[in-house]
Formats: structure tokens, sequence, C-alpha cells
């Protein structure tokens, strides 16, 4: 490996209405840090989405929903731009929530949660939801669980398609519309999953955890190429990456936006290229992580990445 000095960094100046997509063009001249990883992110992203040979996943964890992002997950599956998205339960809940009609509220995180605790408020960082919403949440569910067959058998994608059918907006309602199928391999994990307990205690429905394998195995087995933006880690990143891990074949492209440390050993900040011993990432695979708040990064990936697919 040589040590030559061959690429200058640039200085950034940056200019008066200049474009998201321009700004990022900057921060890869500049080439630094997580500056020139977003750059670099933006490329290997453009190329995913324009690859029409591409099976193209999405991997949804952290707490994205309550922090606004939702809408832009239920804007790139009605673009096209997600084949399979694999969702934590924890932001299903919230993108049901926001689907009724209830809303989070700008919050803070310095302040007295006991306080909070007595006024029925919950607290995600500086995000509030009051106790109200998941009133109307657990009354939605149930009439939504009280719609299955009885004595009936459903995947957990099968059931969050019935959920999705009787919402008028969001993450579920779009992938219905669009017959993307939505995986939630942790759904018990979540106030879905306690709902679905407390529906099954009166009721005989049976979720089969494995029930959607099958037909997540033949999308794996039958894709010439493959790639993933993965929002955070936990089980979404695992679920997809391992995916194809029993085909011959592994992911081409691969974008991850995590705030977690790689030397603490977890999943969530494990690099894509320790992905690559696995074989879950081809040797030849285009793939960069972007350290940072994804409720930065995200944005400005997609912002970018439409400027330069729309501007064709």
């Amino acid at each position: 490996m040589g040590n030559e000095c061959s690429e200058p960094v640039s200085q950034i100046h940056l200019t008066p209405k200049m474009t998201v997509g321009e700004l990022v063009d900057a921060m890869g001249n500049a080439g630094a840090y997580n500056g020139g990883a977003l750059f670099r992110a933006v490329q290997i992203y453009e190329k995913m989405l324009r690859d029409k040979k591409a099976t193209k996943f999405f991997g949804l964890a952290g707490a994205m929903v309550p922090a606004g992002m939702g809408g832009i997950v239920a804007d790139l599956i009605t673009s096209g731009h997600i084949d399979i998205l694999v969702s934590t339960g924890a932001n299903l809940t919230h993108d049901i929530i926001e689907a009724i009609g209830c809303r989070h509220f700008h919050g803070t995180a310095s302040c007295d949660d006991i306080e909070l605790r007595h006024d029925e408020i919950n607290r995600i960082y500086d995000v509030y939801l009051p106790n109200k919403a998941f009133e109307h949440f657990e009354k939605f569910m149930q009439q939504v669980f009280s719609a299955l067959e009885p004595e009936s058998r459903i995947s957990i994608s099968g059931l969050l398609t019935h959920i999705g059918r009787r919402t008028k907006k969001g993450i579920l309602h779009s992938a219905v519309n669009k017959s993307i199928p939505v995986y939630c391999p942790a759904v018990q994990d979540s106030m879905i999953g306690l709902q679905y307990w407390l529906f099954s205690q009166n009721n005989h429905v049976t979720v089969d955890a494995f029930a959607d394998m099958p037909a997540l195995m033949d999308r794996c087995f039958t894709a010439e190429k493959a790639g993933a933006l993965l929002i955070g880690g936990g089980v979404p990143k695992n679920f997809i990456l391992q995916s194809m891990l029993m085909t011959p074949n592994g992911f081409d492209y691969a974008v991850q936006l995590t705030g977690d440390r790689p030397d603490l050993g977890g999943l969530s900040g494990a690099t894509l290229d320790e992905a690559r011993s696995w074989g879950k990432i081809t040797e030849e695979a285009q793939a960069v992580t972007v350290y940072g708040d994804a409720t930065i990064t995200l944005p400005l990936l997609v912002a970018a990445v439409m400027e330069r697919i729309h501007h064709d």
C-alpha cells in the first residue's frame, strides 16, 4: 500500500441557494471523515437505485419514525426504491400511531421524567408521545386483529399487510399500495406484539414466525444482484444481511448509517467490511458505513440521490 499524496483536500465554500446535492459533492471534494463517507454513500446508493437488476433491501432500526424519518421511508416505497423492507416493531408501532391521526410532539431531553410520568407523557429523547396515543392505538389494533379469520394461521408480513390495508398513510399503507413485503422478525418486541398478545387471550389466530422465510429465500435465490440501505443495526440489519447466506451470492451494494462504534463488537456498529468475512457482502461489493446521527445523514443521503436521479 502506497503512502503517496496524490489527491489534495479541497476546501469547502458554501454559496447561497446551494442544493443538497451540491453540498454533498463539496463534502466529497473535501473527502475527509464522515463527510467523505456520506459522499461515497451517495455514489453507491445512486448506483444501487439505478441498477435494474438489483433487489433493494431497506433496514429500519432506531427510533426513526418518532423523529420524523418515516415519511422518507414511505416516499421511497412509493417511488419504487424499496423492494423489501425489514423494520423493528417499534418503528411500525409509531408508523401506525401517526397513520391513525395521532402525533409525536417536540419535547426536550432536559426535563423531569417523573413529572412526565405523572402527566402521562412518554419521552423518546426529545420527542414526546402522550399516553392518549396508545389508547387510540389499542382500540385500532384490537379492531384490526378482530377482523382476522378465527382459527387461521398468518405470517408476520401477512399480519402487517392486514394492518396496512386499514391505514390511510404511512409506511405500511405505502407498502400495501406497492405490494412490498414488510418483515418484522421481532414483532413481539413492540406494542404491536403486546396488543397481539392481548388479542390472543380470547382469540385463536396463529402468527407463524417462520412463514415468511420461503418467500424471502425465493427472492434471495432469484435475485441477480442485491443492495441494502441499513439505518441503524439490530435485528433488521442482521435479518437482511443473513438472508443471502443460504445463496451462492452476497450483497453487491451496501450503505450503513449508524451512530454505534465498531470496537465494542456489537452488530449495530460492525463495519460492512466485517460482513465480507461472512460472505454476506461480496468481495467486490461497493459498501460504506457513515457514522453519525441518521436523522441528519438519511435526509442528506436520500435528497442528494433523488436530486441526481430526477435531474437526468
